[in-house]
């Protein structure tokens, strides 16, 4: 009876974590990362009691971002470099991404679960692809491909379970609502973007949400089923991937009265973001209500903890999968946008909340989407995986503790809006080095965050040290380069 006891209270000290990934949320699309455009007032008083990292990283596209932080795992192990069908060029000067994670990579859910946790997947998945049973083993002769918008020939067979096993609940959670191997949730509709809606607005077409007469916005629904479950497991520990699909493109505005007031509100001279022409300024305004839309639904999120009594011992994890789309929004204090190398591309907007336990703060260690798997697994109280993780857990800066010295590198080996590369940031210096080539560029982001200089020729020594050091962890981890290029490691 005793041991009994001793289980159920050690179960009910781990911390209930809630983890929401928006996406692509440019790094300054949010208040409180400095945005004057964007109206973002839940997550600027969380961020007031959270730590807020300054420096978070991403990949610059979804795809390798998302198996990143779902296996712990770099590029060059999953196979997974960008989103295959946004893939340019040939199979010599590239190596083309697999839209699905094998097995052999485990994700977070299945640890945790095995901790005790009770796990849900709600919104977007992307580490699995519309045909995993013919894309075989890399590297691929051409570039994967996706259904047209609007076909559901591929449904069969996602239902069963040879490809369920790559879905959420085959890959540890309990509970899936909305996840499969679709990036926007125009998909569903055969006239994808232009769709009335966009997928946005109910019928939203999705196989994997069971649609419920109330139905109208897709962040509110998602967020909805979330708090169900959150109920449904109240006694805990529980884990909430809440991957909205927004404010992905295609915009849509949440409300005709946000539309207006985006599009007569004065833009923010800083970021420039609400300036430009009519036509980018009807496009900015509409992405706004949708920011606002998952500001408001994170509002939710917080108020039913605090309803419920959970939120001391519930940990909110909030981040974007890429920078910000230029299409859809912009930053000037950023060179590129997502898809390229650059900061606009790489960096977004992170916080963590745990009331009480953590002391609210900027953090400006730079970190990386890797590191929140081992995160998780140290909040879990799982201290003995083995596999390999590209991370580290964040728990020691969350305390105000210094994280081990380190450098954070990325792999992209396939041309989407820059040629293939690697990237290695150490301290203040960032170096691209394109694998084609060998060719690099040198910034220091201290001094030239918009990385309008490159300083190379005039850094030789640091140029040398950072290639030295991306070299050795390239042939390290016998890190794959295309066919084509002139590099050994």
């Amino acid at each position: 009876m005793a041991d009994t006891a001793t289980a159920t209270n050690s179960e009910q000290a781990k911390p209930n974590i809630v983890f929401i990934l928006a996406d692509d949320l440019g790094w300054q699309d949010v208040g409180f990362m400095g945005s004057r455009y964007f109206e973002t007032p839940h997550l600027d008083a969380l961020a007031e009691q959270s730590v807020v990292f300054d420096q978070a990283y991403m990949y610059p596209t979804c795809s390798p971002s998302r198996a990143a932080i779902l296996t712990g795992k770099q590029s060059f192990r999953t196979g997974c470099y960008t989103v295959p069908v946004l893939e340019k060029g040939n199979s010599n000067d590239n190596i083309f991404s697999r839209w699905t994670v094998e097995k052999e990579h485990p994700v977070y859910a299945k640890l945790l679960a095995d901790a005790g946790y009770k796990l849900i997947h709600l919104g977007k998945w992307h580490i699995v692809g519309p045909y995993p049973q013919t894309e075989g083993s890399l590297p691929f002769e051409k570039k994967l491909g996706q259904p047209k918008n609007g076909d559901f020939s591929w449904l069969a067979a996602h239902r069963t379970a040879e490809i369920q096993q790559y879905y959420p609940t085959g890959r540890g959670f309990h509970e899936n609502v909305g996840g499969t191997w679709w990036g926007d949730p125009a998909r569903g509709h055969d006239k994808g973007y232009n769709a009335v809606g966009g997928g946005y607005v109910f019928p939203f077409n999705n196989p994997f949400i069971a649609e419920q007469d109330d139905d109208q916005w897709l962040t509110d629904r998602l967020t909805s089923d979330a708090i169900d479950f959150m109920q449904r497991h109240k006694d805990g520990p529980f884990f909430v991937n809440l991957h909205f699909y927004a404010p992905h493109r295609p915009s849509v505005a949440r409300k005709q009265a946000w539309l207006d007031h985006f599009m007569n509100k004065p833009g923010d001279p800083s970021t420039g973001q609400g300036t430009g022409p009519l036509k980018k300024k009807n496009e900015i305004a509409a992405y706004a209500t949708m920011v606002k839309s998952l500001d408001e639904n994170v509002g939710r999120i917080t108020n039913y903890l605090d309803q419920a009594g959970l939120r001391q011992n519930t940990v909110i994890v909030f981040t974007s999968d890429n920078g910000h789309n230029g299409l859809q929004s912009r930053n000037d204090n950023l060179r590129g946008a997502k898809g390229t190398l650059y900061e606009g591309g790489l960096r977004v907007p992170t916080l963590i909340h745990w009331p009480k336990t953590i002391t609210p703060t900027r953090c400006d260690v730079p970190i990386h989407g890797l590191d929140l798997f081992p995160t998780f697994l140290e909040l879990a109280g799982v201290a003995d995986y083995q596999e390999t993780l590209d991370g580290d857990s964040l728990v020691t800066l969350m305390h105000g503790k210094p994280l081990r010295e380190r450098s954070l590198f990325w792999h992209i080996a396939s041309t989407y809006k820059n040629p293939p590369a690697s990237i290695i940031r150490m301290g203040d210096w960032k170096l691209i080095q394109y694998l084609k080539d060998g060719n690099i560029e040198l910034y220091n982001l201290r001094q030239d965050l918009k990385e309008s200089h490159d300083v190379a020729a005039e850094n030789p020594e640091v140029a040398e040290t950072l290639i030295n050091q991306l070299v050795a962890w390239r042939k390290a981890n016998n890190v794959p380069l295309p066919p084509s290029s002139s590099l050994e490691f």
